[in-house]
């Protein structure tokens, strides 16, 4: 099925359009943000937002003009793999993605994200000032690898 925005011109069709997909670590003060490249392969830490008032449609406007077709959510697990308490938070906050972006949403397991997010920055030998600024980045990369967790799985599924 095509693309909508795929056009022919002259009787030969456009190059396909790719769509990313956008990873998501939410949290109460700051939301991470990540994004794969046009073929799904690869993620990247694109940043953070305030959750605040500006945040949904900051979000519309990154997935429009990302392209974006999908969505993923960290959803916090508990080490059983049963739905953490956060979690009803986070549920709450896909439903309102699904409302108010109108596009696909997915989850994938954020355990040990921001763990791993901190011990990565930690061998890249990021400063410990930089580590702990309050800046988003922790957040943005827990959001990568999330997304890239995600991508791996679906591209391993799929093969």
């Amino acid at each position: 099925m095509k693309d909508s925005r795929e056009k022919v011109i002259d009787g030969m069709e456009s190059p396909k359009i790719y769509r990313r997909i956008l990873g998501i670590d939410y949290g109460a003060k700051r939301v991470g943000l990540s994004l794969s490249d046009p073929l799904g392969l690869i993620a990247q830490p694109i940043g953070a937002l305030k959750n605040d008032a500006s945040l949904f449609p900051n979000l519309q406007q990154i997935s429009i003009r990302e392209n974006v077709k999908l969505l993923v959510v960290g959803m916090p697990l508990n080490l059983k793999g049963v739905h953490a308490q956060k979690a009803e938070e986070v549920q709450k906050f896909i439903d309102r993605l699904r409302a108010e972006l109108n596009v696909e949403v997915a989850t994938w397991d954020e355990r040990f994200t921001t763990t791993i997010a901190q011990q990565t920055m930690l061998a890249m030998g990021t400063k410990k000032k930089e580590r702990q600024a309050k800046n988003g980045r922790i957040d943005s990369m827990a959001a990568a690898i999330i997304l890239q967790g995600y991508l791996d799985h679906t591209k391993n599924f799929h093969s």
